[in-house]
């Protein structure tokens, strides 16, 4: 079992616990309930990001993956995932399928580190929808010039500081 599952079904466990000795079995039935709801609201963009990302394997060669980023790619693979994760929209439900594509696709993870914090740190459509409406063009151009190095040193340090760690 992933040890992410195993916690996940511990949480589930305690807080059902939780739930049954509070409200009796009503209680953690209705948790369910909503859980239900919830994956039933989600569940076309699942869907959709997980047919994304096996069109993506299958249509993109592993080869063009891995020469643009894949870790050989270097700088240039950093620098092109840092403007992909800036230019992709959607939420979590459509990006981790996409990077689980791109990484069996032989994307190295510096380039991924660098796409998903340029993904959440910079999204260029949260910040024309949101940001700069909202909180005007200095503050947004002032964040931007701040935040745009960021991915492409998380890019570059990652590969790095993974190799040093023990595994």
């Amino acid at each position: 079992m992933d040890l992410s599952i195993a916690i996940l079904a511990v949480l589930v466990a305690v807080l059902s616990l939780i739930a049954l000795l509070q409200g009796g079995v009503h209680l953690p039935l209705s948790g369910y309930r909503e859980g239900l709801g919830i994956l039933l609201g989600v569940l076309p963009q699942l869907l959709l990001g997980f047919a994304l990302a096996g069109l993506i394997t299958v249509l993109i060669p592993s080869e063009v993956v891995g020469q643009l980023l894949g870790e050989e790619a270097g700088f240039r693979g950093v620098l092109i995932a840092t403007l992909a994760g800036i230019a992709t929209p959607g939420g979590p439900y459509l990006q981790f399928p996409l990077i689980a594509a791109l990484m069996r696709s032989g994307a190295g993870i510096g380039p991924i580190a660098a796409y998903l914090t340029a993904w959440s740190l910079l999204g260029a459509n949260r910040a024309l929808v949101w940001e700069l409406p909202i909180l005007g063009s200095t503050f947004t151009i002032a964040r931007w010039a701040l935040s745009l190095l960021v991915p492409i040193a998380v890019g570059l340090l990652l590969p790095v500081l993974v190799r040093a760690l023990p595994r």
